[in-house]
């Protein structure tokens, strides 16, 4: 997912950079929108894996 959120960065880039404004903003916040969502993953996977190895040992 943060792969997909890295593409449509750059195809963010290089849609402003020729001036296609309007398919930047959407693509940008699409790129965000994943970049959140896999932090947000991350962080539940890293806690759940923490608390179950509490729980173990």
């Amino acid at each position: 997912m943060l792969k997909l959120a890295l593409l449509f960065f750059l195809i963010s880039m290089i849609a402003g950079f020729f001036g296609f404004t309007d398919t930047a903003v959407r693509t940008k916040n699409i790129a965000k929108i994943l970049f959140f969502i896999s932090i947000l993953i991350f962080l539940a996977v890293f806690i759940f894996g923490v608390l179950l190895g509490v729980w173990i040992f």
